[in-house]
């Protein structure tokens, strides 16, 4: 049994090749080449002391973009309702970085304490936890 292969079966099998060759090099941008990763150099913040009748407390942390995307921070959500964090809106550029900023207020809460706050992300890793903790000395009756 003899192929031939003509004119027109050529141009198949070119146009078929260049297909590959072009999913092959597109392959980076769906392996999450060009996706945001966000990086936090310090996540945990210690208040020390905190007078329970001091009001609240606030601490920052930033967030980096060391992707090739834009950094969405997507929600952000602390463990109990005695934190309340608050997050960038607009995305932060790659090589670009962003403020959280992290309340506690002690009001009622004499004692040690250790917060998570936790962002979700559309970068990797998609989730990044900051932690806050102190101890607060109870008000004078």
């Amino acid at each position: 049994m003899k192929y031939v292969i003509n004119e027109s079966g050529h141009r198949k099998w070119m146009s078929t090749l260049l297909m590959l060759l072009l999913l092959v090099m597109a392959f980076p941008a769906f392996a999450g080449g060009d996706k945001p990763h966000a990086t936090v150099a310090k996540s945990t913040y210690d208040f020390g002391m905190v007078k329970e009748d001091g009001g609240p407390v606030s601490c920052e942390f930033t967030i980096n973009n060391d992707g090739k995307g834009n950094l969405v921070v997507i929600d952000a959500k602390a463990d109990c309702g005695c934190t309340r964090p608050e997050f960038p809106q607009a995305p932060i550029a790659p090589g670009k970085s962003g403020k959280v900023k992290v309340t506690y207020n002690p009001l009622g809460r004499p004692g040690s304490f250790e917060k998570v706050v936790t962002l979700k992300t559309n970068g990797s890793p998609s989730k990044v936890r900051l932690k806050i903790r102190g101890t607060v000395t109870p008000k004078n009756k």
